[in-house]
């Protein structure tokens, strides 16, 4: 990626990434919700775009798109499911851990330091475009969107995790996952860049796509539990296609 950065990057969050970078694939270190939360996104997304898979590899023959990859969980378990697939992020650290992995893992994944913008600009399309824990880190969200919608190919889906800008969300994104029971590091988050479900649906419809189903995820930080739930106050998913 070249030194001029889209306005959708904000560098206290490459900084903040940067400094966990090493930290992606320990279990038990500062990512481990993610670990928890992988295993039921990938399910979760894999039910939508297989729902009648019969193999171990049900995704063969789909180009999926991973933006924010970091350290490449989620783009590690779309490969092992047999998509060709390529993982983005703007920090550089966590493509040079991404890589790494998933040269000792044996598996083929295009990894860049890049962005949504760039990969747009481009005109790079993708099946399917996984956009999870991404947009309630960007500066410029309205853009950010755009680029992210115009990288899915027509009748291709995108799917999004993120935060809702709630009061519940607040109290458990923030103050009970960061500073009660250190679920997630401090300053991981900042409420005003929680985005609520009636706001994402309006970010897609404008890049062309519409929103098919949304899930909420319900955490028990006690338990090491994570579950879908009806609910999407706190943590949501939403899957969207885009119109033919």
């Amino acid at each position: 990626m070249t030194s001029s950065q889209p306005a959708s990057v904000d560098p206290d969050q490459v900084a903040f990434y940067t400094r966990l970078a090493d930290r992606w694939w320990d279990a038990s270190g500062p990512f481990w919700p993610l670990h928890l939360l992988n295993a039921l996104r990938k399910d979760w997304i894999i039910d939508r775009i297989a729902p009648d898979r019969r193999t171990t590899t049900p995704l063969d023959g789909l180009r999926i798109l991973d933006i924010g990859c970091g350290g490449g969980l989620l783009s590690e378990a779309m490969a092992r499911a047999g998509a060709a697939v390529t993982g983005i992020d703007v920090t550089e650290r966590n493509i040079t851990v991404a890589k790494l992995h998933a040269e000792n893992e044996g598996l083929t994944i295009d990894y860049r330091h890049s962005s949504a913008e760039a990969l747009a600009a481009d005109g790079k399309r993708f099946d399917v475009v996984l956009n999870m824990e991404v947009v309630e880190h960007v500066a410029d969200l309205d853009g950010f969107m755009a680029a992210a919608c115009a990288l899915v190919k027509p009748q291709g889906s995108m799917f999004v995790a993120t935060l809702n800008r709630s009061l519940a969300g607040f109290v458990v994104g923030i103050v009970g996952a960061e500073y009660i029971t250190g679920l997630l590091p401090r300053g991981t988050h900042q409420w005003s860049r929680f985005v609520r479900p009636d706001e994402l649906e309006e970010l897609l419809q404008s890049g062309e796509l519409d929103v098919l189903e949304s899930t909420g995820v319900r955490v028990n930080p006690l338990r090491r539990r994570m579950t879908l739930t009806s609910w999407l106050g706190v943590n949501y998913m939403v899957h969207a296609r885009r119109r033919p």
